[in-house]
């Protein structure tokens, strides 16, 4: 069959490479979104999935606004588009433009987390599996019929980004049972529970700012889900800034009346921190500028004073 490719975010690179390789379809063009600036330079960067597409010789499309280019997308005569991590809703006119249907790959089991941040949400949420889902797309927000779900545990190890990137390796044989149930001319559609759904944004590196007065263990989830991104960071006490890119809850804590007290700075017990409820050890940290380090070194280079309040 012949498919048409939008998307941006990295998580759909492996179904791309998947596409590009199988004898079974041919991609015939690629839409993702305009090069956008990168790193402190701000340097003009190309999404990867343009640069794996261009490599293999593809046409891509980089328009500001999907819907402007109907008649260029309809030229291109798809049978099926394929859309993951595209950043826009595509409109009407452009789900009307494969022959047989727009299919989205989400990183979460539908209809829970629909919306741009799935992965983070699951781990914060303290989930025990995630999943991908294959679904028709309809004008709404992750709202089309179901065509298949495959699960995957998650693990007490992963993060954010490990997470993503075992999702991402997973999608292409979901997508190409998908395929195969489309091909047979009468695939299944089950349409979502929409009152057993939830919504979850984009993420903001403001949201990565670590409130104290939470319980430890939701605390952990939350800087296990955001690494790498937003990361989670909080206050020094001389007001300095500290990213916290993992952390151990200490199992058998009780509540704690002051909630970002440092309660040990002994590099082999490590930096131990109150919370709302229960402690947290922060295991690797880093200081503005500085380089990610175990705790225990940090401790060394930069010695705080227990009773200290991180804000």
């Amino acid at each position: 069959m012949r498919i048409l490719f939008i998307g941006t975010g990295d998580i759909g690179l492996p179904s791309l490479e998947w596409l590009l390789n199988t004898p079974k379809h041919e991609v015939v063009a690629v839409v993702t979104q305009p090069d956008k600036p990168a790193g402190r330079k701000l340097v003009l960067t190309p999404p990867e999935v343009k640069v794996r597409a261009q490599a293999a010789g593809l046409t891509v499309l980089q328009p500001p606004k999907i819907r402007t280019i109907v008649d260029e997308l309809e030229a291109f005569k798809a049978d099926i588009a394929v859309v993951v991590a595209y950043g826009q809703i595509l409109p009407r006119s452009v789900l009307n433009v494969p022959r047989l249907a727009c299919l989205n790959i989400h990183a979460s089991l539908l209809p829970k987390y629909r919306g741009a941040s799935p992965i983070q949400s699951a781990i914060r949420s303290g989930d025990s599996e995630t999943g991908v889902t294959i679904m028709f797309m309809d004008e709404g927000l992750d709202t089309g019929d179901v065509l298949l779900m495959d699960t995957l545990p998650i693990l007490a190890s992963d993060t954010g980004g490990i997470l993503h990137d075992k999702l991402a390796v997973a999608a292409p044989a979901s997508l190409e049972k998908a395929m195969d149930l489309i091909a047979t001319g009468n695939p299944p559609r089950k349409p979502q529970d929409h009152a057993l759904s939830s919504h979850c944004g984009k993420l903001k590196r403001e949201d990565g700012r670590l409130d104290w007065s939470r319980r430890a263990t939701e605390l952990e989830r939350l800087i296990s889900a955001y690494n790498p991104w937003p990361g989670t960071s909080c206050g020094l006490p001389d007001g300095k800034p500290l990213k916290v890119h993992r952390a151990t809850l200490i199992e058998g804590a009780d509540a704690c009346p002051l909630p970002g007290t440092i309660v040990s700075t002994d590099p082999k017990a490590g930096l131990i921190i109150t919370c709302g409820q229960g402690l947290l050890r922060l295991d690797e940290v880093q200081t503005e500028g500085g380089k990610r380090l175990l705790a225990a070194d940090f401790l060394r280079g930069h010695p705080l004073k227990i009773g200290a309040r991180l804000d």
